[in-house]
């Protein structure tokens, strides 16, 4: 039996998780033990429920990422007492020291991984430094044989650091070899890289500088989710594409409520993911998603289902028309079955899952890593962008175009046939089984080398 570690950016979300949890589901399946690492409260809750082990890195810093984001998590991590084994001032030092308070400025265009890591604190050598100096010790304590990356920087480089193998499961647009997240745009400037700071810490580790941080998203072997026809790199990158990984508890059933209605009229699905991030600025939020979708579909003949990933409705809001319904969570591949059409912030998750089950969508993508899964989904002729403009904190997006978007996609059989077809390629690449099959061939190779060099 091996033990393979999943570890993910930690980010209050369910796009990484979701693509770790059907990995893990199928390592223990085989016999393995699968150990996830997802600190945030969202992965952390939805990691419980499916019943894995989630051991989190032990820094003040992960402590507090676990409370969730913003002035009020802080006031949860002080209240929950958590700090008291190492001591409240060893803890308040220790916190200070790897705050991200050096990061590149806020931008509505995030350009690629680099970019959007050096605004997330990677630009501050403490931060990454506590990161990576947690991660090594969580490696020494838990001594995995394989560690499987899911845009994970201190885990990638503590991994490295610890002699022990990596499994990158990644998307096209953090391969080095690609042009990031907006793929189809020449920057005027060089945009803000974290970089220099990364090689810092790198060469106290005695480990070879990098030129970007998607550098680390390349391991002894790399996985890519999606199709090499959707997703395409280039014909020599080296990787190997899985198509979809997607989680859904076994016995998870839809809400009856859902289940009860009719099908006389379209049932729309509207997933915003996180409407608000802490953290972000503004730069992530997807509260636009459901703003516009409310304001869009209030008088169209269709029903509505409206899901958050296990967070709040906005106040904002108010209340909801007649038709629509929300809720916090609904189980994603059989709400995707369900529907008609899904309407939803570009995540990538969101767009494998309808075409997974065949579904057409209508994208608004609320950050520029989701514009470029939205272009990817919208070229294969499976749905439509509709692009959100930013001004500051502030997100729009033109409701008409939003309503025009969905007439069109519900009335055209062609975009459910393209979706369909997409999904069939997804299929065909094996997903998680195919994931885990490759992970357990370089643990055994791992242990073959070992065993070699002990003979």
């Amino acid at each position: 039996m091996a033990t393979f570690l999943l570890s993910t950016l930690p980010t209050d979300d369910l796009g990484l998780v979701v693509r770790a949890l059907p990995i893990a589901q199928e390592l223990q399946r085989l016999g393995h033990r699968a150990v996830l690492s997802s600190p945030a409260p969202v992965p952390r809750r939805v990691i419980a429920e499916a019943g894995f082990e989630n051991v989190l890195p032990a820094h003040p810093v992960f402590d507090l990422l676990s409370h969730g984001q913003g002035p009020r998590a802080l006031h949860r991590y002080l209240r929950s007492g958590v700090w008291r084994a190492r001591g409240l001032v060893p803890s308040v030092v220790a916190l200070v020291r790897a705050l991200p308070l050096r990061r590149a400025p806020r931008t509505d265009v995030l350009w690629s991984m680099d970019h959007a890591c050096a605004t997330m604190g990677f630009q501050d050598a403490g931060f990454v430094r506590a990161g990576v100096r947690a991660h090594l010790d969580l490696l020494d304590a838990l001594r995995p044989d394989v560690v499987l990356d899911l845009w994970n920087p201190f885990v990638a480089i503590a991994a490295r650091a610890a002699s022990i193998p990596v499994v990158s499961v990644i998307q096209a647009d953090a391969h080095p070899r690609a042009r990031g997240f907006l793929w189809w745009r020449t920057p005027s400037a060089a945009p803000p890289s974290c970089a220099p700071t990364v090689n810092r810490v790198l060469r106290e580790l005695r480990l070879r500088p990098i030129d970007r941080l998607e550098s680390l998203a390349v391991g002894d072997r790399t996985l890519v989710v999606g199709t090499p026809e959707v997703d395409s790199i280039v014909d020599d990158a080296g990787v190997t594409y899985v198509g979809a990984l997607l989680w859904e508890r076994a016995g998870a059933t839809l809400p009856a409520e859902i289940e009860a209605l009719g099908r006389a009229r379209s049932l729309v699905w509207v997933y915003s993911g996180n409407p608000h991030y802490g953290h972000s600025g503004g730069t992530l939020d997807s509260a636009v998603v459901l703003e516009a979708a409310v304001a869009a579909l209030r008088d169209e003949p269709v029903d509505v289902v409206l899901t958050t990933g296990h967070h709040a409705l906005p106040p904002t809001l108010g209340p909801l028309p007649p038709r629509f319904r929300h809720f916090p969570f609904v189980p994603g591949l059989q709400m995707a079955a369900r529907c008609d059409l899904l309407v939803h912030h570009g995540g990538y998750g969101s767009c494998q899952a309808g075409l997974l089950a065949g579904k057409p969508a209508v994208v608004l993508p609320t950050f520029s890593e989701r514009e470029s899964n939205a272009r990817r989904l919208a070229a294969a002729g499976a749905g439509e962008v509709v692009p959100v403009a930013s001004n500051g904190r502030r997100k729009s997006v033109d409701v008409a175009a939003v309503k025009a978007a969905i007439r069109r996609v519900l009335s055209d059989p062609r975009y459910a046939e393209r979706a369909r077809a997409v999904g069939a390629s997804l299929r065909a690449l094996g997903g998680a089984e195919e994931a885990a099959r490759i992970a357990i061939e370089v643990a055994a190779t791992r242990t073959t080398a070992a065993g070699r060099t002990s003979g």
